[in-house]
Parts: C-alpha cells; sequence; structure tokens
C-alpha cells in the first residue's frame, strides 16, 4: 500500500509543545485547579502539581505550539530533493501559516499528512489549538464525520506497530533499530520547555524539530524500502 503513495503528495511534519506559561504561577486560580486535577493521575504523590507543570505542554488544554516543522519531497525527473521549512514565533500565526500551507498546497483528495505517532498528538494537538485560537480548522484536521479510511493521515508509529496496539516505540528508537541517522543528537523533547523559557534559543529548537520531520521521511523511506534521503538531497528553505 504504502509503496503505492507518490512522495510528492505527503507532507510531513513535527511540532515542539510547551506549557502555556513559564511558571505555574503564572496561571490564574481557576487553570492551576484545572491542572492539578488534570494531572493528578500522571504525578501521583511524586510531584506536586508545580513540580510536574513542566510536563504541561504535552496537553493543548495547558499548553501551547511554538514550531511547526514541515518538510515534502520534489522529483525532477530522477533528481530527488527533500524541502523543510518551519513556522514559529507566535502561536496564532504559526497555525495561520500552516493552515494557508495545507489550504495553498495539500488540500487535494491525494495529499496525506505524515508525523510519528502523529495521530495521537501532532494532528489532534495543532486541531485543539486552532479551536482554542477561533480558527476554522482546514478539511485535512476537520475528521468530524469521516470515516477511518477517509482520514487523510499517515502515522509512521502506527506503520511499525503493523496492528499490535500494545507498545510505542519512539522516533529515536525506530531511527536507530532502521539504521537511520540519529536526530536527536543535541536536545529532546524534555529540553525543549527549558531551552525555551530559559535559554529563549529558538533557533535550537527550530533545528531540533526539522530533524525529527526529517527522520519521519527517512523512515517512510525505509518502510517502503527505498533508498534513505542523503544530505545533498535535503534542502531548509
Amino acid at each position: 500500500m504504502i509503496s503505492k503513495l507518490h512522495l510528492e503528495n505527503i507532507l510531513f511534519l513535527d511540532i515542539e509543545t510547551v506549557p502555556e506559561t513559564h511558571n505555574f504561577s503564572d496561571l490564574d486560580e481557576t487553570k492551576q485547579q484545572l491542572w492539578e486535577l488534570k494531572s493528578k493521575y500522571q504525578r501521583k504523590d511524586d510531584f506536586t502539581a508545580e513540580e510536574f507543570y513542566d510536563r504541561a505542554g504535552i496537553w493543548a488544554e495547558f499548553g501551547k505550539i511554538i514550531c511547526i516543522s514541515v518538510g515534502y519531497f520534489k522529483m525532477q525527473g530522477d533528481i530527488r530533493s527533500f524541502r523543510v521549512t518551519s513556522f514559529y514565533g507566535d502561536e496564532i500565526q504559526i497555525l495561520k501559516d500552516f493552515k494557508n500551507l495545507l489550504i495553498s498546497h495539500f488540500s487535494q483528495t491525494k495529499h496525506l499528512l505524515c508525523a510519528h505517532n502523529g495521530k495521537e498528538f501532532d494532528f489532534p494537538y495543532i486541531a485543539r489549538r486552532m479551536i482554542i485560537h477561533h480558527i476554522e480548522l482546514p478539511y485535512k484536521l476537520n475528521l468530524f464525520g469521516k470515516k477511518p479510511w477517509e482520514v487523510p493521515h499517515l502515522d509512521t508509529l502506527e506503520l511499525w506497530k503493523f496492528g499490535d496496539y500494545k507498545t510505542y516505540t519512539s522516533l529515536k528508537l525506530l531511527t536507530n533499530v532502521l539504521g537511520i541517522p540519529s536526530p536527536k543528537d543535541d536536545i529532546d523533547g524534555s529540553d525543549v520547555c527549558s531551552v525555551y523559557y530559559n535559554d529563549n534559543d529558538i533557533d535550537r529548537i527550530i533545528t531540533y524539530c526539522e530533524k525529527d520531520t526529517i527522520a519521519v521521511a527517512q523512515i517512510l523511506l525505509r518502510l517502503r524500502g527505498d533508498e534513505l534521503l542523503h544530505e545533498d538531497e535535503i534542502k531548509h528553505i
């Protein structure tokens, strides 16, 4: 099935998220109470709600998107390239720019979105943040009323499961076992909050996010039995 897909019709992506405010104390009292209730199961008695707040970026109700990196293939005869770019800055503008890309270049039936664990994280997170900010969902993210086979999303984690729903394989692990150069050579997801709020280093986060996007494309190539991308085929725009 995936071997028959046209690579140029796929938009690969990855997102980076952080808590909506730097500190737990910056939340209003109601939001603090809601976070305490929301995080109670995960933190158990090991952490207070405030101590656990640096992980709030995982939930769209308590986090925000600080970067969306996208990548797509271009074929010119026998020459293959993979072009990568990122949206960052104000979250509302990030979401609007991403939506504009979908509408202008990836809105047809043939087009698909692809991410690692995208169906559980990236796609719903983007959709929820759009709704929170009163941004009408683009067709590719509006799943209301769609049957499973009508959903235009590919998920490399789901493809790797081969029907086994009991396990989770991280992007880092999957790139390792498939012999793909690791995208995790600088920071990982647990560092993003500190790099964003304490170091104010969005460029470092963009680099990390783009490497993950490239890794997702590499995984799909391996699953298809295609040759991996070489450095000279990757264009940052």
